[in-house]
């Protein structure tokens, strides 16, 4: 019976000991698979990593050439401002060439509605018609000119 209990006890000691070392051998692999997947996830965010990278240097090159490009656009507003002076207030046509046209649209169609052949009497009443306009023109002209020099 001792010896029956023994190889009882020595069979159990290394049953025990088996199964501690197929533990070990397990946990083993689940630390190794957990590294692997770690290094994946580090693998992976580092191509993450090289494309912000890359975009942002496309992104600094693109604001780069907007800069140069507004800069150039200035400089070609400020040398065209050197070159030319631009008057500040647009001169007007005078009275006398207001006179004149206003004068020859209108004979031109009073002249047409009078004479018996339209086109006769347009060209003759707008020819009439610019002379007397010119004339009325020039008449305001001059009295703007005096008050002026009055003032």
């Amino acid at each position: 019976m001792k010896l029956l209990v023994s190889i009882l006890c020595a069979a159990c000691f290394l049953n025990a000991c088996n199964n501690g070392s197929n533990q070990e051998a397990e946990a083993l692999k689940a630390k190794q698979a957990t590294i692997d997947s770690m290094q994946v996830v580090i693998a992976k965010q580092a191509v993450v990593d090289s494309m912000n990278h890359v975009m942002a240097e496309r992104e600094a090159a693109a604001q780069a050439e907007k800069e140069a490009q507004i800069e150039e656009k200035n400089s070609q507003v400020a040398a065209n401002n050197n070159a030319a002076p631009v008057a500040s207030k647009k001169k007007g046509w005078n009275h006398t060439a207001k006179g004149a046209v206003v004068g020859a649209g209108t004979g031109a169609i009073t002249g047409a509605i009078i004479n018996k052949d339209r086109a006769k009497g347009a060209l003759i009443g707008s020819v009439i018609g610019a002379g007397a306009g010119a004339g009325t023109g020039a008449i305001v002209d001059a009295v703007k000119k005096k008050k002026n020099k009055s003032n």
